[in-house]
């Protein structure tokens, strides 16, 4: 039994948790679904290694053409000697060369002797107060973007996952090429190229050459520019996967938000049509009707209505049959009152007798009805958690008539049995039941038939079903009750028959255990080629197993 304050306090805490989801959490689900997806398609785009690599790639062989036109310019314009003779830097023009240049390729230039002596830098201004160091500052407006300050944390949580640049050598007493890994391999006659980070972090590209008269390595130019362009493309083609990845994400959540709402809702509809039937006392509240989806809510949703309509019937069934219960058993007990209460004023032996004979046969009535009302009470929730069993049918009705033959039940009438063929016929059931079912056939068709009548039964298989005939030679079956007959307490019987012998449940309990084997089973008159009535038939079916 059901506590009522628990049940109370489970419904107060489904109306409140409802109340508090303004978003279900299917909603919630599909959205943390398809963006997580999203999210992790666009950091992997936002990680453009590919592309920057490639800028760089790029930009070391535009840096190297640049440095090779610079020291092609230095080996014919700043060097001193002849063919033969041994050649030097003329520092002073070099210098001059190199600013000159440098401030057309927009790039830092440096100049080192063999020695590795820095002979010159484009960036070092040499005056009459000492040398001054030129800085080119950033554009306006670089920092301060949220876009940027964004994009910088995922660079700086990426930069923990690389190898980082090398810093910028800062040697005490001046530069020196020999500590340059691409100004060796320039002394060695090869292009060189590195990529380091300078003491503000800006990380810079650098390109070294070989400076050659007469193919003598005469010295060193290095070219390096920082990478903000390449950075600015980066950054460029971030933003516009931002772009995209923000409409697609505006997207995603509305359709994230429809679909879990085709979802959702009906569901929701669907779970509080239930809780109103549960606890409504009428049928006003139905189940709504979804089917036209043609999807999994539709079927869903037809399940519900099949079961609601199949619970509302089975309750019509029990309130009908606890009404027919209650009026089968109103009759002998009022037998019985009366009986009683006119023993008590009779003072005649023979008529206390009489009563009391009367009294022991509605008892007896009682008891076989009360027993026939447990059995069809039983039947129904023994066929709901039973296993069907495969069943040979043609066995089991040879079986009992056999049975019925050396009973001696059978004495005023003849059985005869007919099937097809000697071969097993299985069916899908339980024996105990379908037993049951045909002894009631049995029964009733010996208590119809005339003295030395015929009882005919035949079995047949075809289409993947099992067709079992029980004919008799009585008076058939009232006009306009072939129907009737199953229904419950219904009463037929022969004339010669003591009252009360049967309850007349017995083709009602046939029935339900033949609709719970997914079979049919129907009553008809047998009737001659003059219109005459020759019998009733009862024709069984069942589903056949292979």
């Amino acid at each position: 039994m059901n506590d009522p304050g628990v049940d109370g306090q489970r419904k107060r805490a489904v109306g409140s948790a409802q109340k508090r989801r303004a978003i279900s959490p299917i909603t919630r689900r599909i959205l943390a679904v398809n963006v997580l997806a999203l999210a992790v398609l666009v950091l992997g785009l936002l990680y453009v290694g590919e592309y920057r690599d490639g800028l760089i790639e790029s930009e070391t062989g535009a840096l190297a053409s640049q440095a090779e036109l610079v020291a092609g310019a230095l080996g014919e314009a700043a060097v001193t000697g002849g063919e033969n003779e041994d050649h030097h830097l003329v520092e002073d023009v070099a210098r001059q060369i190199v600013r000159r240049l440098a401030t057309t390729t927009h790039t830092r230039a440096r100049l080192f002797a063999p020695d590795g002596k820095l002979v010159t830098d484009s960036r070092m201004l040499v005056g009459p107060g000492g040398s001054v160091q030129v800085e080119t500052l950033p554009p306006p407006g670089e920092k301060g973007s949220l876009t940027r300050y964004v994009l910088g944390i995922f660079d700086r949580i990426g930069a923990l996952l690389q190898k980082p640049a090398p810093p910028f050598p800062r040697p005490q007493n001046g530069l020196d090429g020999k500590l340059l890994p691409e100004v060796t391999r320039a002394f060695e006659g090869e292009i060189g190229s590195a990529l380091r980070t300078d003491p503000t972090g800006q990380t810079v590209l650098s390109v070294a050459v070989p400076v050659q008269r007469y193919k003598r390595i005469i010295g060193a130019i290095m070219l390096s520019k920082d990478t903000r362009l390449i950075e600015q493309a980066v950054y460029e083609v971030r933003l516009d996967i931002l772009k995209v990845f923000a409409f697609a994400l505006a997207v995603t959540v509305l359709l994230s938000i429809y679909l879990a709402g085709t979802i959702a809702r009906p569901v929701h509809r669907l779970a509080e049509a239930a809780e109103r039937i549960r606890r409504g006392l009428g049928r006003q509240s139905t189940i709504p009707d979804f089917t036209e989806r043609n999807d999994e809510i539709g079927e869903l949703s037809g399940a519900l209505r099949d079961m609601t309509e199949a619970l509302w019937q089975r309750m019509d069934a029990i309130e009908q049959f606890a009404a027919d219960v209650a009026h089968e058993i109103k009759n002998p007990l009022s037998s019985l009152q009366s009986a009683v209460e006119t023993i008590a004023r009779l003072e005649d032996p023979e008529q206390q007798k009489k009563l009391l004979q009367i009294v022991r046969e509605d008892v007896a009535r009682l008891d076989r009805l009360i027993s026939d009302i447990s059995s069809a009470s039983r039947v129904d929730a023994e066929l709901s958690r039973a296993e069907m069993m495969p069943v040979d049918i043609a066995d089991l009705v040879a079986t009992l008539i056999g049975f019925l033959r050396d009973s001696g039940d059978s004495e005023k009438v003849r059985l005869e049995f007919d099937r097809e063929h000697d071969a097993p016929i299985y069916v899908a059931g339980l024996e105990d039941r379908l037993m049951q079912v045909f002894r009631n056939l049995f029964s009733n068709a010996i208590s119809f038939s005339p003295a030395g009548g015929l009882i005919r039964v035949a079995i047949t298989a075809s289409m993947g079903w099992v067709e079992i005939t029980v004919d008799d030679d009585g008076p058939g079956i009232p006009a306009g009750a072939e129907m009737s007959i199953f229904e419950r307490f219904y009463r037929e019987r022969p004339a010669d028959e003591k009252f009360g012998t049967h309850s007349g449940l017995g083709l009602s309990i046939s029935k339900q255990i033949i609709d719970a084997h997914r079979g049919t089973i129907q009553a008809t008159n047998r009737v001659g080629p003059d219109g005459k009535t020759l019998g009733a038939r009862f024709i069984v079916r069942l589903p056949a197993m292979a």
